[in-house]
């Protein structure tokens, strides 16, 4: 796909590094930015853009961040392509929630306090908007130390995916003694959700295509293929009754069978089947209270375990910044199971 670009690649970035590594230095601080926006809602290929931005200075409480590796995530593409909504007011539209990069300027610190970061800190920041950029100007509370054992472009597609999926599993109440189906186990979301359960000691029922179940075999669950006659082949995969069901792709396949299977309604938990609330079913989407408290909880557990090797995630491919609108085309077709990273 050709590149659409209203500039060129170059960057202004001729600072100087700061002589405090805990004190705002301006000219370090003032950066040209390059940002890949949706001037319109349609397909990513005809209406993303790569533009130049100056940078405003950070304010008190908050960081520049030079970008190493940028998360791209299927409710990326679907924001671009209006399907969250059309408000026009919102355009253009910043992309992206996640990223990893090397902290570039410290902003003052908040009410006296000690400065949470240093330049040259390797970091993960998430929740955040507009991570398809070269740098970045963020608020320090989204901002997370990235350990030496974890990857830029591992860390930059963790976040996301991983606190979802700890919130589903947090408001199941998975327990050591619960045998949990997970539809989707091999998606980014899914993948994480059976390791979280397998290391609280649950039983995990994983459905997936065929040539994810040895994957799946490796991380601990009992795999499965969706499809015609799900329900009879988790029924012979289950030594003891299914009581959790987490639905991470909204089929009505996944719904229709987790009602079959599970008695108590309240540990049927969806990210996806938001047209199927009527039955009873707890959709999860980040917006509660009690689901922002599972999120902000789940971030440094997730980021310790990825860096040690005990939670297990796939990057799938990367791009250059350059090509943000093809990755988001890209994201929502069938490709190979982990996720798209964008490298500026």
């Amino acid at each position: 796909m050709a590149d659409s670009t209203n500039s060129d690649s170059s960057t202004t970035d001729s600072a100087k590094t700061p002589t405090n590594e805990n004190t705002l230095d301006i000219e370090s601080a003032a950066v040209t930015a390059r940002q890949a926006v949706a001037n319109e809602y349609g397909e990513p290929s005809t209406v993303v853009e790569i533009v130049k931005a100056e940078l405003p200075l950070p304010d008190p409480g908050q960081v520049v961040i030079d970008v190493t590796a940028i998360g791209v995530n299927p409710a990326d593409a679907k924001t671009v392509r209006g399907v969250m909504g059309t408000d026009e007011s919102k355009l253009p539209i910043p992309i992206g929630n996640e990223l990893a990069g090397v902290v570039r300027a410290v902003g003052d610190p908040l009410d006296g306090q000690t400065p949470s970061f240093a330049v040259g800190d390797e970091v993960v920041a998430y929740p955040i908007s507009g991570a398809y950029a070269d740098h970045v100007v963020v608020n320090e509370k989204s901002v997370h130390i990235k350990p030496a054992g974890l990857d830029d472009e591992h860390a930059a597609s963790l976040l996301l995916a991983g606190v979802t999926a700890a919130d589903a599993i947090a408001t199941a109440g998975v327990q050591a003694d619960d045998t949990v189906l997970i539809h989707g186990g091999a998606g980014a979301v899914g993948v994480i959700a059976v390791q979280l359960a397998g290391k609280i000691g649950a039983t995990v029922i994983a459905t997936a295509a065929p040539a994810n179940h040895d994957h799946l075999r490796e991380l601990g669950a009992i795999p499965v293929a969706y499809g015609d006659g799900l329900l009879e082949r988790v029924q012979a995969a289950a030594e003891n009754p299914v009581t959790v069901a987490i639905d991470t792709v909204g089929t009505d396949e996944a719904v229709d069978v987790s009602l079959a299977l599970v008695d108590d309604r309240d540990r049927i938990v969806s990210i996806a089947a938001f047209g199927r609330g009527d039955d009873g079913i707890v959709l999860i989407d980040g917006s509660t209270p009690q689901s922002k408290e599972n999120r902000s909880n789940a971030i440094d557990g997730l980021i310790a375990d990825a860096a040690s090797g005990a939670l297990v995630t796939d990057v799938a491919g990367t791009y250059p910044l350059d090509q943000a609108a093809k990755a988001l085309d890209d994201i929502l077709s069938s490709h190979p199971r982990g996720k798209f990273v964008l490298l500026p």
